[in-house]
């Protein structure tokens, strides 16, 4: 099958540090092209990848401040740029959130798009009822909730490759929060778990675009004792950070579409302690995977008898659920189903 993957162009695929979406399009354009498809990536030109590429601008654009001025300039030239090669390809899957739909709907070529958000906003509502043409897939059964007017043809869990991470079965003496520091990743309540359950939390976090304030105002309680504050970092210290780890805490106040970190977790053996907000309890194996806990003080009760815990057979159910391998099977599902539909 001849494949197009369109990344936006705000980070390069992958990223080198934070940045789900683009991570998870490097692990699904790779997996293709192992399979022996034809893969294209649309990206920025410090991408890397097995695949042909077609780059769009030398630089990410949060990597290349001085360029990113007005972004929306480049990813019109992305999707022109997609649109000059759009006969090579049996199908076309976006990844950049929604403004190629007005184009794309006029196009002969099947096309699918994977939103990575939370769509819950009711400006999309209307926005929806105008497209139900637009063929999507959700990442988790829970994105789609409030908006069955739009089209939407499967739903695929994100994966990893089953080499990214190892099982790790002896854990160190701390937490952990991986992620984004913003009010919604619940890290106030990270803190606080951390501080009653009397264990060190490390914190491996980006700073969310517009929450610096929020941050400042963490600040204090990242500089106390057994708090530490770590920024982003790699696939290789995050490997090392996770494994290391008595328990992920993924106690977020909203409606998490999936949560990237969670599998990551569990690639490593460890157990996500998460909130039952959005995908959670449809990404979270209750006491298998992890725990779904309903506050601070359940959390810290869990915490209490972490050392139980079965991190070989969390390791196992991540492999039959999350593997990259699987996810791009389903994408392949979704691509014979697309393409059929439109020859009809």
């Amino acid at each position: 099958m001849r494949i197009a993957q369109v990344a936006s162009l705000y980070e390069p695929v992958p990223p080198p540090r934070y940045g789900g979406t683009e991570r998870i399009i490097s692990y699904l354009t790779e997996e293709l092209v192992k399979a022996g498809h034809e893969v294209c990536l649309f990206a920025s030109g410090d991408s890397k990848t097995s695949s042909r590429l077609y780059p769009i601008i030398p630089k990410a654009l949060w990597e290349d401040t001085q360029r990113c001025v007005n972004p929306q300039v480049y990813h019109v030239l992305l999707l022109e740029e997609v649109l000059k090669h759009k006969d090579q390809f049996d199908i076309i899957h976006f990844h950049t959130d929604f403004f190629h739909f007005p184009i794309v709907r006029r196009l002969d070529v099947p096309h699918l798009t994977t939103p990575h958000g939370r769509m819950d906003f009711p400006e999309y509502i209307p926005f929806f009822r105008e497209f139900q043409d637009i063929p999507l897939s959700s990442i988790s059964h829970v994105q789609r909730q409030g908006l069955a007017l739009a089209r939407w043809v499967g739903t695929v869990h994100h994966g990893l490759p089953l080499s990214l991470y190892q099982l790790s079965e002896n854990p160190s003496d701390y937490i952990v929060f991986l992620g984004r520091i913003s009010p919604e990743k619940g890290v106030d309540d990270a803190l606080a778990i951390a501080r009653m359950a009397g264990l060190k939390l490390k914190i491996a976090a980006r700073v969310g675009l517009g929450d610096d304030a929020y941050f400042e105002k963490l600040l204090p309680e990242f500089k106390k004792k057994n708090i530490e504050y770590l920024g982003e970092i790699t696939d290789k210290e995050k490997n090392e950070l996770l494994g290391g780890a008595l328990a992920l805490l993924f106690p977020v106040c909203w409606p998490e579409p999936f949560g990237l970190s969670m599998i990551e977790a569990m690639a490593c053996g460890t157990p996500v302690i998460a909130y039952p907000q959005g995908s959670i309890p449809e990404v979270v194996d209750h006491g298998i995977t992890g725990f779904i806990v309903q506050n601070v003080q359940e959390a810290v009760n869990v915490l209490s008898q972490i050392h139980t815990f079965n991190r070989k057979q969390c390791r196992g159910r991540f492999e039959k659920r999350f593997s990259a391998q699987k996810m791009a099977e389903s994408y392949i599902s979704l691509y014979q189903k697309v393409i059929a539909e439109k020859r009809k």
